[in-house]
């Protein structure tokens, strides 16, 4: 249930009725809108039925709210939501970039991504530590030593760094080291790890499952906000169908689906959708015109050499190349793009 105030409500009266909420053993969350204030209920609302909330001071009305996902839905939070990380804000006006390799493999590889996609306009680095892989002969990733790399690159090209976390164990040890953790597909609906993560704090890049719907996906986002951490950002990369030219399908769909029924910001990742890296671009461009938000995108200093999704992860000079087609879509649907080499 979301509790709508009138416009002008005062203060004083904001905090009466949150005060009655949290007495009742509920948890609140305030969205101070242009015009109006919603206090969202959080908790079980026959704790309600014997207080008359509709007759307090400032109140217009009360909304039940019909989705599963309470938290993460349009009737809790009507206006888009800004995730700001450092002054990095994902879901504004400005198109985010995340990029770098699929793996950290060396001091000097994902120092070299990261001078690269900084200088193309990134605002993130992302590298995995922990690789969780479809086979168990295949490279697992260097773990710790990984995020030391990982810190050192981003720390010295001014650029905040992503990581996915696959356990309680993983989000230990990353904490320290990244600024935003990633959830990936192969752990889309671990409930146990999203509430890790939604304890943590720390903002989470939450990656679609290739078999999950859309419902099913706000539903788990669910589970991070619902131990109190807002600072969510969806991410498309793809979902399982009958067709094998490309390694996933592109949802474009999901994206102003997204937009439609979430509040959360929504970036998209073509390099797992497409696991080839001549329909990045095109994806890209897509996405962007779609009304993503931004892209998380594979890029490799020698592609080739890869230890991990070779096929898919760019060279520098193709990033470069794909960001500058993404600043002149920027203009045409009416969001930024700052390109470092311009």
């Amino acid at each position: 249930m979301i509790i709508v105030m009138k416009p002008g409500a005062r203060d004083s009266d904001i905090r009466e009725v949150s005060g009655v909420l949290e007495n009742a053993g509920l948890g609140v969350h305030i969205s101070k809108g242009m015009e109006r204030t919603i206090i969202g209920v959080i908790g079980d609302k026959r704790l309600l039925s014997s207080i008359p909330l509709e007759l307090m001071q400032g109140v217009d009305k009360l909304v039940p709210i019909m989705e599963s996902y309470k938290l993460a839905g349009r009737t809790f939070m009507p206006e888009p939501s800004v995730i700001d990380i450092k002054g990095v804000k994902i879901g504004g006006k400005e198109l985010i970039m995340m990029a770098g390799p699929c793996a950290i493999e060396s001091s000097e590889q994902i120092m070299a991504a990261a001078r690269a996609v900084k200088k193309a306009g990134a605002k993130f680095l992302r590298g995995g530590a922990f690789k969780p892989r479809t086979s168990p002969y295949s490279f697992q990733g260097l773990e710790e030593e990984g995020l030391k790399m990982l810190k050192e690159a981003g720390e010295a090209n001014e650029l905040l760094t992503v990581t996915e976390v696959i356990s309680e164990w993983s989000i230990e040890i990353a904490s320290s080291y990244v600024d935003m953790f990633q959830i990936g597909a192969r752990n889309s609906q671990n409930f146990h790890l999203l509430r890790e993560v939604g304890r943590s704090g720390k903002p989470v890049l939450f990656k679609r499952g290739s078999a999950t719907t859309i419902d099913e996906w706000l539903n788990a986002a669910e589970y991070i906000m619902s131990e109190g951490n807002y600072n969510v950002v969806l991410c498309e990369r793809g979902i399982r169908t009958f067709e094998t030219a490309t390694r996933n399908t592109l949802d474009i769909s999901c994206v102003p689906v997204v937009k439609e029924n979430s509040h959360l910001p929504i970036i998209v990742d073509p390099s797992h959708a497409a696991g080839k890296t001549q329909y990045i671009l095109a994806l890209s461009r897509a996405a962007i015109a779609a009304g993503a938000d931004g892209l998380i995108i594979e890029v490799h200093p020698s592609p080739k050499a890869a230890l991990s999704d070779a096929t898919q992860q760019l060279s520098p000079e193709a990033f470069s190349s794909l960001c500058k087609d993404i600043g002149k879509i920027a203009e045409i649907v009416g969001r930024e793009f700052k390109n470092d080499s311009e």
